[in-house]
Order: structure tokens, then sequence, then C-alpha cells
């Protein structure tokens, strides 16, 4: 492919060479016909001197410098487009170089020249992506940082704090001591629940996390975590709904992850679903795929910000108090855990319900 080019280029070298002799050739046996008919109305003696002076006194150097002066001429004349768009594409790599990459090469040129400059246009391009994509993913590493210090710390500060007051004897009597130890311990709880949480999503995320699939009715399955859920919905003064289908809804799915992922949407949709009282659990078929829809009637989420709420550390709730916004890693889990299956999810809001529907592949 390369030698292709290379030929194709020296072709095209010769080209430009052959057109401007032939072209250079024509125009000097043109002039010297001119000349001859201008001549030939001059006779005898004149003639023959004038005629002499010119095709014998100087003879070659004559038509070797007007032939090689004709021939750069139309050289230059060919190749004076091609050039012209080189120069134009130095000029602008030199731009683009200097870091400026929304600059786009525009060439009047035809062939190589026009392939080139729309080849270091489409670099640039991505170049250009690659750069916003490496400076977001820095942002991102950022904030991950600051919401894992923050999350991680504030925890660990209690739980410093309340120790540091058993360690002093600094509480009155026994009740005391054992209401901080319990501080402590729920503090602490809480610490080992977002570690195992931030490192079970970097696994996802880092595609190092086994699945162990079997068929598994997806209806029954749910039947189960909802049931399993009902001390949750009794504390919380709310009632669960299922409105299951009659299909068979098998799925190929690892149940340890899948229950994990329901589970987070139920938590969910008890948190931010309090005021509506039920919180709903439908199942359909819509084509070859199994649906889930878990549905709460409580605090809806507003435009803002629903594009972001799988994100991980995105908390609707942005005081960051864990005690009303979670760890900010529940559905971001929960969405790696679908994606993994093959499946999708999606959310969505309104003053009455909000919805979240899990899609997952039939097998």
């Amino acid at each position: 492919m390369k030698n292709k080019r290379l030929y194709e280029y020296l072709l095209g070298q010769l080209v430009d060479v052959l057109s401007a002799m032939i072209l250079t050739y024509i125009t000097v046996e043109i002039g010297k016909l001119i000349l001859n008919y201008i001549l030939k109305g001059i006779s005898g003696i004149a003639y023959e001197a004038i005629f002499n002076i010119r095709y014998l006194s100087f003879g070659g150097y004559t038509n070797t410098l007007v032939g090689l002066f004709l021939f750069c001429t139309f050289y230059l004349l060919k190749t004076y487009k091609k050039s012209k768009s080189l120069v134009a594409i130095i000029n602008e790599t030199e731009i683009m170089a200097n870091g400026n990459l929304d600059r786009v090469i525009q060439v009047e040129s035809n062939g190589d020249i026009k392939n080139l400059a729309k080849n270091i246009n489409n670099i640039s391009k991505q170049l250009k992506e690659i750069t916003l994509e490496e400076r977001k993913s820095q942002q991102t590493k950022s904030d991950l940082i600051t919401n894992v210090s923050h999350d991680l710390r504030t925890p660990l500060t209690s739980i410093m704090g309340y120790l540091e007051l058993i360690d002093t004897d600094q509480y009155k009597d026994e009740v005391v001591l054992r209401y901080y130890v319990n501080i402590a311990y729920e503090k602490s709880k809480a610490l080992n629940l977002l570690i195992n949480d931030l490192f079970e999503l970097t696994k996802m995320q880092n595609n190092t996390i086994n699945l162990h699939k079997v068929n598994i009715n997806l209806v029954d399955l749910l039947g189960q975590v909802v049931a399993y859920f009902e001390y949750q919905f009794k504390s919380a003064n709310m009632k669960s709904r299922t409105n299951f289908s009659d299909d068979k809804l098998i799925v190929n799915a690892d149940a340890g992850k899948l229950v994990r992922a329901i589970e987070n949407l139920l938590s969910n949709a008890i948190k931010y679903g309090e005021d509506g009282y039920y919180v709903d659990v439908v199942t359909k078929k819509e084509g070859d795929m199994s649906v889930v829809q878990v549905i709460n009637y409580g605090q809806s989420i507003s435009p803002i910000d629903l594009p972001y709420i799988f994100d991980r550390f995105y908390r609707i709730e942005k005081s960051r108090n864990s005690n009303i916004g979670g760890s900010g890693l529940g559905l971001a889990i929960t969405k790696n855990i679908i994606e993994l299956h093959g499946g999708n999810i999606s959310a969505y809001s309104d003053e009455v319900r909000t919805i979240f529907e899990v899609k997952l592949p039939i097998n």
C-alpha cells in the first residue's frame, strides 16, 4: 500500500513534468511559425540578415533559454495550486501544534493533498476528543478522591471522637459508656459498608468481577426480595404492592448480584418515597426483554438531578448527610450490575411518581 502510494505520487510528478515539456514544445513551435510568417513579409537580403542573426548567430543558446524559461513557467503554473495548498497545510499545522485544535484545514486541491488535509483534520479532531476525555477523566478522579475522603473522614472522625471520650473516662456511667460504644460501632459499620461498596463498584467497572450465572425465575426472585423487605416497609410506615405478569420471565443471571441490585432499588424507594406510602413492584414482558419497575409516590427527582443519579457519589440530597442521602454508591452499583447482565436501567420522575425501570434479556 505504501509503495503503491509512492508510485502514484512519482507518476503524478512525472505527468506534471511531461505536461510542462509538451506545452513548452508546442509554444516554441507556434512561436517559430508566427515569427516566420511575420518575417516572410520582409524580402531579399533584409530577410536573410535578420534570419541569420536570430537563428544562426544566437542559435542554440536562444532556443535553450527560451525553452527553459517557458518550461519553468508552465511547470510552476501547473504545480501552483498544489504548492499553495501544501503551504496552507504547513501554516495550519503550525497553529495546531501550538495547541489550537479547533482549526480546520481548507484546501482547494484534489488528490493526495486533499487526502492529507482530510487526515490531518481527522487526527486533530480525535486528539481534541482525547484531550477532552482526559480532562473529564482527571476531573472525575479528583471528584472521586474528594468524595471518598469526605465520606471516609466523617464516620472515622466520629469513631475517633467517641473512642477518645471512652479512653479518657469522660462518661458518667455505664449507660453513657454503652451509648458511646454503640455510636462508634454503628459508624464503623457505615464505614465498612462504604469501603465494601467502593471496592465492589471498582471491580465492576474494571471488569474484574466474576459472575456465577444460572437460570432464574425473575418473578419468584422479586417476590422473595419484596417479602424480605416487609420489615423495612413497616418500619418506614409504608406498604409494598406487587403486580407480577403471568409471563415466565427466566433470565440467566448471578442471583446474589441481582438481589443486590433489587435491594438497592427498594431501599432507594423507601428512602425517598416515604411520603407516598406505597411502593409498587411491577413486571412485564416486552419482546425478548423482561421489564421490572420499582415505583414510589413520594419525593420526585428534579430534571436537573435525573441524568446524574446513577453516577458515583451523586446525591439528590446535597448536604451529604449519610442518614438521608446514603453513600451515593447504591444506584451506581445497581447500574453496573444490570449492565454486566446485558440489560439497562433508566429512571423517570414527575410530580406523581418516580419509576426505576430495569430491562434484562430473557433466556
